[in-house]
């Protein structure tokens, strides 16, 4: 069997669409309501599968186009060989993987494709775009402040010569204003924080350029901060769908499926036509769609006010996940752990997490949509431990400078708030600093080299670490990674809390197994 639309009514090994394709594709193309920016896992696994829901429930009779910003190859190799199809697996730790095709991405587009993108702009049946893009592809300066090359280009070129994400879609907007002011969601679904925020200072940023440069009208500006037209809505998005797993496409083979094996792009993108994912899912949407929206609701989706969009977002990011994940990283990096599962197994790693969540529930706001311990006990006792989800410690750690101001900073500003705290009584959070500080070495527990993993600072910070010794007082050599308000958003010698990971490190680095020696003397 093939993953192709010619061959699903002769499938019956997996779940296939209960709806007639053919008829959803036409019927989009015709009159699209969802563009998404960002084709890969993600989105392919959670986002297009909730369309998929609404279809199968015969709620919506249309489907979602996806443009690819970044690696083009995707569109080529994943999108156009497998007719947009997706095999979905999802991995639980107790039930046989769950698989199924998705088929509600009708039309995979490369952003450079502008006429077509321009078609379904300006179509006034658009309700909403939406982008899962990463963080960094909101970002239009670089570490030096000054404002990146391609975005240089962009706004000297204008409108018509776009190329960056964010100028693409500024390009965009501005022909749906040119074709009758119509509305429009523009809906930032990347897990970072105030999403919406960054997506609509970076479209302004360059909207802001271009009418200095005579390019676009003053009126256009107008129709971009008037929530009539325009709107930006917060999202919180929270599900792992890890790189493809050989294990997953193994089984998917011994159904009958040929084809299915993962490519690595030239851009290194590794992706597949399956996707593996977890089953635990949250999406949570600030409900201000100007010209509608389908019923993602009946999907699962919460849509609520900004104001729990962002305390949803606060109680993921600063408590029950994120900040347990990067502890998890860059200590299994360290340790030579292959997964994050495995890793939940070490019973001093368990207790660290289980202590970072203890320190930070006594900070959290409670969302009301969804309690806190029933997240962080979901955390710790289903994701954390599913061996079936094949996810690394290596990839978790990526760009983690970039992290830790929010996942730890800022419960240590909560704590430091809280007259009826003290943040001198950390123990975890200090421990998960003092890790990330031992990683950033690049010697494992045994003293062997590893590779660390990709982050924008990872030059400047192995510049301030190479004199560090084994078995030495390292102290000095922390002074200006643990003052730098950029990574901690607290220069941490203002507290108690530098000298503490001082302390810390020099025990991690005091020699060979030292850093599971520190661990089994402070998790308790």
């Amino acid at each position: 069997m093939e993953l192709k639309l010619s061959s699903l009514k002769d499938i019956t090994c997996v779940k296939t669409p209960k709806y007639n394709v053919e008829e959803v594709i036409k019927n989009t193309k015709e009159n699209p309501i969802w563009l998404h920016f960002g084709a890969g896992n993600i989105f392919r696994g959670y986002i297009a599968r909730l369309q998929d829901d609404l279809l199968n429930q015969g709620l919506c009779d249309k489907g979602i186009i996806a443009a690819e910003t970044f690696d083009f190859e995707i569109i080529d190799q994943i999108y156009d060989v497998y007719d947009n199809l997706t095999m979905l697996a999802t991995l639980s730790a107790t039930k046989p993987v769950d698989y199924r095709i998705v088929a509600s991405v009708v039309e995979g587009v490369k952003a450079s494709k502008v006429e077509r993108l321009k078609e379904i702009i300006v179509n006034p049946s658009l309700q909403f775009i939406s982008f899962t893009i990463t963080e960094k592809g909101y970002g239009l300066r670089g570490l030096d402040g000054e404002y990146l090359g391609i975005v240089k280009e962009d706004i000297k070129n204008g409108p018509a010569s776009a190329k960056h994400a964010m100028s693409v879609v500024c390009a965009l907007l501005h022909e749906r204003y040119l074709n009758g002011k119509l509305p429009l969601a523009v809906v930032s679904m990347d897990n970072c924080s105030h999403n919406g925020e960054k997506l609509q200072n970076s479209i302004l940023t360059i909207a802001n350029e271009w009418k200095t440069l005579g390019y676009v009208e003053e009126e256009f500006i107008s129709y971009l901060t008037d929530e009539a037209y325009i709107t930006f809505p917060w999202s919180m998005i929270d599900k792992i769908t890890p790189r493809p797993a050989e294990s997953v496409e193994k089984e998917i083979k011994k159904l009958g499926f040929t084809n299915m094996s993962p490519i690595t792009t030239s851009k290194r993108t590794f992706i597949a036509p399956f996707v593996n994912a977890e089953v635990c899912e949250y999406l949570v949407i600030e409900d201000k769609f100007p010209n509608g929206r389908p019923s993602l609701e009946k999907a699962g989706v919460y849509l609520t006010s900004r104001e729990i969009v962002n305390k949803v977002e606060t109680m993921k990011v600063t408590t029950c996940l994120n900040p347990l994940h990067t502890a998890l990283a860059v200590y299994g990096c360290v340790l030579g752990f292959d997964s994050i599962a495995s890793e939940m197994s070490c019973p001093e790693l368990k207790k660290l997490v289980y202590g970072i969540g203890a320190e930070g529930m006594k900070v959290v706001v409670n969302p009301g949509i969804i309690a806190p311990e029933q997240f962080l006990s979901e955390v710790l006792n289903e994701r954390l431990p599913n061996k079936a989800i094949p996810d690394t410690p290596q990839r978790i750690a990526t760009d983690t400078s970039q992290k830790i101001v929010v996942r730890f900073g800022e419960t240590i500003k909560s704590y430091l708030k809280d007259e009826n705290l003290d943040v001198n009584g950390l123990i975890y959070i200090p421990l998960a600093l003092a890790g990330w500080c031992r990683y950033l070495i690049g010697l494992n527990d045994n003293l062997e080299q590893f590779e660390l993993s990709a982050d924008p600072m990872l030059e400047v910070l192995k510049v301030e670490l190479k004199d560090v010794k084994i078995g030495k007082d390292n102290s000095i050599h922390l002074k200006n990674v643990l003052s730098n308000e950029r990574v901690f958003g607290i220069n941490l010698y203002t507290t108690v809390l530098g000298e503490k990971v001082e302390g810390l490190f020099n025990e991690l680095t005091a020699g060979k197994g030292a850093v599971i020696a520190t661990l089994k003397k402070y998790v308790k």
